[in-house]
Order: structure tokens, then sequence, then C-alpha cells
């Protein structure tokens, strides 16, 4: 998977960030228990990034505005819920920021970030909602430079890999929208 997952990450639309990110040693291969708990948490960190993010999120099948409305707010609500039980990160305590470049495949990381073994477990921190981390078990794969090396993640799961996609696709809309207001 190791030159595959290279191709497959670099054709696909990647998000450049600055984020809050950090990371710590990880088993590799990790257990499926493991897998499974970090698929229950990103996806409720991908949800909640997506309706504090999106002014109007696809909440579901239901045309009605006001329904889409209360489907919206019910998921800040449970994003603020989960906010107050992980008792806030306060700023000084995060860690730093740094660039590097992700999507659903894995992520081109500084060199800080890389693992001194095989695999890592990478803590992404979006500006939207800072205590709730998006956390991806990977591998190192690839050194790009000795900068920068390529992480590919585990499997997630079609649900995972499809959020993580529309997030990176609603990232680069945002650039792009910007960029374009910068130049009219």
């Amino acid at each position: 998977m190791t030159a595959s997952s290279w191709d497959e990450f670099d054709q696909r639309l990647s998000s450049e960030e600055h984020l809050h990110a950090d990371s710590e040693p990880l088993a590799w291969p990790p257990s499926p228990e493991l897998l499974q708990r970090l698929a229950e948490r990103n996806a409720n960190t991908l949800a909640t990034l997506a309706a504090l993010e999106e002014r109007r999120a696809d909440l579901g099948d239901d045309d009605n505005p006001l329904m889409q409305e209360i489907l919206r707010m019910d998921a800040k609500l449970t994003a603020l819920v989960e906010i107050v039980n992980q008792l806030l990160a306060p700023a000084a305590a995060l860690p730093p920021r740094r660039t590097l470049r992700f999507n659903a495949v894995g992520a081109v990381l500084p060199a800080a970030l890389l693992p001194a073994g095989e695999g890592l477990l990478l803590r992404l921190r979006f500006d939207a909602c800072r205590s709730l981390p998006l956390e991806l078990a990977g591998r190192m794969v690839r050194t790009a430079d000795e900068s920068r090396g390529f992480v590919e993640f585990a499997v997630q799961g079609d649900a995972t890999s499809d959020a993580i996609e529309r997030l990176v696709f609603r990232h680069h809309r945002r650039k792009v929208a910007e960029a374009r207001q910068q130049l009219g």
C-alpha cells in the first residue's frame, strides 16, 4: 500500500493548513478496538466541524428549512455538550501550530510530528472547535525531504473517509473564495 497510498494521496484534493497539531507514538498496526474508538470520536468531531463551519449543513433529507435549522442547532448543542465534557483546552495548553497537508488517505507532516517508530497517532485541532481533535492513526511511509514525511492513515471506513474529504473540500473552497475576494 505504500507507493500506491502516496499516489492516491497525491491525486486527491488535499488541504494545506496551519493547525494546532501533535502526535504520539503508536504501535502498528493499531488494534481494531482503538480504530473503532477513533472512528466514533472522529465521526463526532467531523460532524461538529461541519455544523460549526457551514451555515447550511446538509443534515437530512427533509427539504423543510425549519427542520434543517433545527437539525443544525441540534448538532451545535451536541457539540457544546461534547466540548464541556472535555473541559475546553485552554489556548496555552494547545500544541504549536504546524503547516501540514492532508486528506483522507494520509498527510505530509513536518519532521517534528513524524514518529520515532513506524506508527503514530496524529491529532489535528481546527479553529472552529480546538478542543475536539481529529485523531488519526497512521504510519510513516515515505520521506518527502529532510524536513517532511508522508504518513498514510489506517483504514478508517467509508463514512469517516467521506467526512474528511468533505472537510478538505470545504477548506479548499473557502481558500479559493478568499483568494478571489482578494483579487477582486
